[in-house]
């Protein structure tokens, strides 16, 4: 005879109910890693959603750590997923970007550390393998020990350190120091108005002679589908646009990936998420994210 208190245990509604408690209260910690780790938020929500099938028919009276369970299926899943994606962005059209979050609205993304959530850190992150950046994540974003993340990416000790440590000098060898906060808005806030009258001397001043300027409209909207390159070269492009792009726009400002970033609408249409990166050498990188499937929802968020 079946025990009828055992069957309700594993597949009762209140255990159900308290398997979607326990997933739902380490959702924000899981995004996080899925997040950092795939760079859209998209393909984080939907890699989120197989983990909780997973979870949902898993017998979870083995389970003695969920947070611990429930992290180490997501890192296996965005690693696998990253390989895939990789492969399709071989060919996406243009310049691709990371898909931007609205952090202002999602405290949690942030909340134990910053790390690799930047724009910069996510760009260069791409350059990693997908566990090296999977080990970088997890030590550097949310402090996992060494022994804990080897058990999850189901690698030695060792191996592990030296995957961080690759990561790290990586990071800093081609990242250069960045500006504060309030000077990187101050840089952004100066960019949007010279921009906005095509002001080139002005332009000029606020970039750095390597800067690079991004613009990933994915194919699907009009937009340079190649990096300009080089201070002259960037302010003559954003001047040559000015009058056409920015008739009738209106900007607000926004909490975006940790950083400042200006939401560019018309007609209340949300079209251009604009922010820079920048270092005391003036801004390096201009990033015009534009592409409808990366911003839309952050202009449902806003």
């Amino acid at each position: 005879m079946r025990d009828i208190r055992t069957e309700s245990r594993h597949g009762g509604t209140e255990d159900l109910d308290e398997a979607a408690a326990t997933f739902e209260s380490l959702r924000p910690r899981l995004f996080g890693i899925a997040y950092r780790i795939l760079s859209s938020a998209t393909e984080a929500e939907d890699l989120l959603q197989d983990v909780w099938l997973r979870w949902q028919a898993y017998d979870r009276d083995t389970v003695a750590d969920p947070g611990a369970f429930l992290a180490t299926v997501t890192t296996r899943l965005a690693i696998n997923a990253l390989q895939s994606a990789r492969v399709r962005r071989e060919t996406y059209v243009g310049p691709w970007l990371p898909e931007p979050v609205d952090t202002s609205n999602d405290p949690h993304l942030g909340a134990e550390r910053g790390e690799a959530l930047s724009f910069a850190v996510l760009l260069l992150l791409e350059k990693l393998s997908p566990t090296e950046r999977a080990a970088y994540v997890l030590r550097e974003a949310f402090d996992y020990p060494y022994r804990r993340i080897a058990e999850i990416i189901e690698a030695s000790e060792a191996a592990v350190r030296q995957l961080v440590s690759r990561a790290r000098k990586h990071i800093v060898s081609e990242r250069r120091t960045p500006v504060t906060r309030d000077e990187q808005r101050r840089l952004l806030t100066a960019f949007v108005a010279a921009a906005r009258v095509g002001d080139l001397a002005k332009l000029e001043e606020l970039l750095a002679a390597d800067v690079i300027s991004y613009s990933d409209g994915g194919g699907a909207v009009r937009a340079s589908r190649f990096p300009v390159v080089g201070a002259f070269r960037v302010a003559k492009f954003v001047r040559a646009f000015a009058s056409r792009f920015w008739a009738g726009v209106e900007v607000e400002w926004a909490d975006v990936n940790g950083q400042p970033a200006a939401l560019l609408r018309h007609d209340g249409e949300l079209f251009t998420v604009l922010t820079v990166n920048a270092s005391e050498e003036g801004i390096d990188q201009v990033l015009w994210l534009m592409n409808p499937a990366k911003i839309t929802p952050l202009s449902v968020a806003s």
